[in-house]
């Protein structure tokens, strides 16, 4: 089955690096038209040289998704470099893990801010718009912990399981209108960060995978380009998990 985002403009919060990156490419390489933001200038422009030695390029700006003015002065500046945004990808976020009872209000609130609030300031200003136009794709990236629950996240896992709420409630808001939201609930995936954890604490990880081995970005990025499409208009406030089965619903 072939992709076809020719047309459409996407935006991928938290797009430079991990996930988000791959989400980028499959967007772009379906043809759409690809902006994100980020927050490290050096990490950010090493990403859009190397994309753009292989033919993909990308339009990307310097934001923090938890200012919601500097989020609405970027979402007015994309919609004059690209056109109407018809595709956003939520995929920004941290953790800052420790357990609840040693976790202080500064870890509570950065995480929440960063993984949960962004959802209003991405999404809302963009809403109606996708409602007028009668076409809009809604994706949040939340995470296997946010449905199962995780030793010393309360505060990530708080905001993935939020997530998912967001997106049934908004789906049932916007799906007459041809807007559709969904939820992608990864797993373990090989990215930089994931690759950095102790050998010997990845291999047990990883033993606890029914497939046996972490998950591959790129795959990540197929079902977001997939729930993007045209393909997949009748699904809406749904949770794909994406976990290798290591927790099954």
């Amino acid at each position: 089955m072939k992709i076809d985002l020719t047309g459409k403009v996407a935006l991928v919060t938290g797009g430079t690096g991990g996930i988000g990156a791959s989400i980028c490419e499959a967007l772009a390489e379906s043809g759409a038209k690809v902006a994100t933001n980020y927050r490290n200038e050096e990490k950010a422009q090493k990403w859009l040289a190397e994309t753009d030695s292989r033919g993909l390029s990308f339009k990307a700006y310097q934001v923090d998704v938890t200012d919601t003015e500097g989020c609405k002065n970027m979402l007015d500046q994309i919609e004059k470099d690209l056109g109407p945004i018809d595709i956003v990808v939520n995929n920004a976020g941290i953790t800052w893990d420790t357990t609840f009872r040693k976790m202080t209000k500064e870890k509570w609130d950065a995480v929440i801010n960063t993984n949960l609030d962004s959802l209003f300031n991405i999404t809302q200003p963009l809403v109606e718009g996708m409602m007028s136009r009668g076409w809009g794709r809604i994706i949040n990236i939340a995470s296997v912990n946010g449905q199962k629950g995780q030793m010393g996240q309360t505060n990530y896992t708080a905001t993935k399981a939020g997530m998912h709420g967001f997106t049934k409630s908004l789906a049932q808001e916007v799906a007459r209108k041809g807007v559709t939201v969904n939820t992608v609930s990864p797993g373990y995936i090989a990215t930089e960060m994931v690759m950095a954890v102790p050998e010997d604490i990845r291999n047990k990880i990883i033993a606890g995978i029914p497939v046996g081995r972490l998950g591959k970005p790129e795959e990540i990025a197929a079902t977001v380009a997939f729930l993007a499409s045209e393909q997949a208009a009748f699904i809406t406030g749904a949770d794909f998990s994406q976990n290798g089965g290591q927790h099954m619903m």
